[in-house]
């Protein structure tokens, strides 16, 4: 079901100044080399005055879009991740792009650009969890043309992919662990924890979406947990064992303390989709201001994990 977010009577603008918009909120520079996001589907000249925000342009979501009216679907992840030679209607891409043209619905993408805006998923995500002194856990160059420093005066905030920071004061690893779980959509893999229940942990790396690769940065943050998601066997074992092996080495030297980084798991589209606690308020407010329309904003907040079930 959608949740919509309220606004005045809605108006027209066009595809192509929503776009505008949009790759201010979220500049494309920001993107990593090896992702395409940006506008996917849509000639900017379709009207829009009803936009639908989604985690994932699945099929049900983009028929839940097109049933209820709506002239722009807008994503953080990508329909296409690699090249591709044909559109055609024998798979789902090719359907789904059918449809959208078909309903003159156009597809915006936000990924790895919106990862690492101000607002963006990191931030969204780590404001929720209480995070301070927030600063990215990889920086990128800022955007001239970002949408946060548009008027001199707004206090910039360091850009870049996921987010380091402390907590307001020590908690044990498990309540922050259900904190965490708390925030997010229900689904049928929940949260994984590496750790003991009772450690004490204050610093906190994080990374909404596939994390394993970038357990070096987390390492040299010095944080005591690191939140991510899609940690795979081979790759979250080592880091984990390395951490306990350098924590039995530092009590060998009486220097105390329990393995660092421990780890929580979660599920990428779940910790994703507290990108838009922000971004539909934010999207519905920058259109407003640049272009005077009132845009009907709804969030399509059914899951979009692929697990149906799981058995214990």
């Amino acid at each position: 079901m959608a949740e919509q977010v309220r606004a005045k009577a809605a108006s027209t603008v066009s595809l192509g100044e929503v776009v505008q918009i949009l790759e201010r909120l979220y500049p494309l520079s920001y993107a990593e080399d090896w992702d395409h996001p940006g506008l996917i589907v849509g000639s900017a000249d379709w009207p829009v005055s009803k936009v639908f925000c989604a985690v994932d342009p699945t099929l049900d979501v983009v028929e839940e879009a097109i049933a209820s009216g709506a002239q722009l679907l807008i994503c953080h992840h990508p329909l296409f991740f690699r090249s591709v030679h044909e559109v055609g209607g024998f798979g789902f891409r090719g359907g789904i792009v059918t449809r959208l043209i078909e309903s003159r619905c156009g597809l915006w993408v936000g990924h790895t650009n919106a990862d690492a805006a101000v607002r963006g998923v990191a931030q969204a995500a780590a404001d929720l969890m209480g995070i301070l002194d927030q600063r990215p856990l990889k920086e990128v160059g800022l955007d001239p043309n970002d949408w946060s420093i548009r008027d001199g005066s707004t206090k910039h905030e360091s850009v870049g992919l996921g987010r380091v920071g402390r907590l307001p004061a020590t908690m044990r690893l498990e309540d922050f662990a259900r904190r965490v779980a708390g925030l997010l959509p229900r689904t049928q893999l929940g949260v994984q924890v590496a750790g003991e229940p009772d450690a004490r942990m204050q610093t906190v790396a994080l990374l909404p979406g596939s994390g394993d690769s970038m357990f070096d940065e987390v390492r040299a943050s010095g944080v005591d947990v690191y939140v991510t998601s899609d940690l795979r066997h081979h790759p979250a074992t080592d880091a984990y064992q390395q951490a306990v092996y350098e924590a039995r080495l530092r009590r060998r030297e009486d220097a105390g303390g329990t393995a660092r980084p421990l780890l929580i798991n979660t599920p990428h589209a779940a910790i994703e989709s507290l990108w838009f606690t922000y971004a539909a308020k934010d999207i519905q407010q920058a259109v407003h201001e640049a272009t005077g329309a009132c845009l009907d904003l709804q969030v399509i907040d059914r899951s979009t994990d692929p697990w149906t079930f799981s058995i214990q």
